[in-house]
C-alpha cells in the first residue's frame, strides 16, 4: 500500500497589509505570545523537516540551539529549542551550515518531489526568497498564514513574483487571544 507524499507547508506571519517584514527588515512587530508559540510548537514538532534559506537558517541558528538553557525562557521557547535542534533541516545555501542540516544548492523540482516522497512528516518551508522559488515551481501544497493585527504601510511582501493564478481551498481558521488570525489553505485540486 502506497502512502501519500508528504506536503510542503509554507508557514509565515504577515501584517494585515501583507508584509512579512518591515522596510528595514524588522520583525519585532510579530506578536508571539505563549498561546501562539505553543500552537506553533504543536504544528512544527510533527514535521519531517524544515526547509529554509541561508538567511532564515542563520537567524534561527543564532538563537535556538541554546535558547532552553536560559532560565528566563518560557516553557514554549524551551520546547521549541529542542524541536529546532532535533529537526532535520534542509538549508538552501552555498556554504556549510550546522545543527542537523543538509545543504541543498538549488531548488530543483524533481529533487524536491523525491524529498516529498520519502517517509516522514510534512516539510515546513520558511524564508520568503526560498518560498518564492518553491511557489514558481508549484511546490507549495499548504499555506499557514498568521495575520498579525498591525499595519506596516511598507516592507517586503511574501509573494512578490506571483505571476500565476493558484487556486486555493480554505482548510481552517483560528483566532488567537493576542489578535493573530491563522488562515490555512491548500492547493485546490485541478
Amino acid at each position: 500500500m502506497r502512502t501519500a507524499a508528504r506536503k510542503i507547508v509554507l508557514q509565515m506571519s504577515v501584517s494585515l497589509d501583507g508584509y512579512f517584514e518591515g522596510p528595514d527588515r524588522e520583525i519585532d512587530w510579530h506578536l508571539v505570545d505563549e498561546e501562539l508559540h505553543l500552537h506553533m510548537n504543536e504544528r512544527l514538532k510533527v514535521m519531517g523537516g524544515f526547509l529554509t534559506g541561508r538567511v532564515s537558517h542563520e537567524l534561527m541558528a543564532a538563537y535556538w540551539p541554546t535558547a532552553d538553557a536560559d532560565p528566563q525562557s518560557s516553557p514554549a521557547v524551551a520546547e521549541f529549542a529542542g524541536i529546532w535542534r532535533d529537526m532535520p533541516k534542509y538549508v538552501y545555501a552555498r556554504e556549510r551550515a550546522d545543527w542537523n542540516t543538509t545543504i541543498v544548492r538549488d531548488v530543483v523540482a524533481e529533487e524536491v518531489r523525491e524529498l516529498k516522497a520519502r517517509p516522514g512528516g510534512d516539510l515546513a518551508l520558511g524564508g520568503a526568497g526560498l518560498a518564492a522559488s518553491f511557489l514558481r515551481l508549484g511546490l507549495v501544497d499548504e499555506f499557514r498564514i498568521y495575520v498579525q493585527p498591525v499595519l506596516l504601510g511598507r516592507g517586503r511582501t511574501p509573494f512578490p513574483d506571483a505571476d500565476t493564478l493558484t487556486a486555493l481551498r480554505r482548510t481552517g481558521t483560528r483566532t488567537f487571544g493576542n489578535g493573530v488570525v491563522l488562515l490555512q489553505y491548500e492547493r485546490a485540486e485541478a
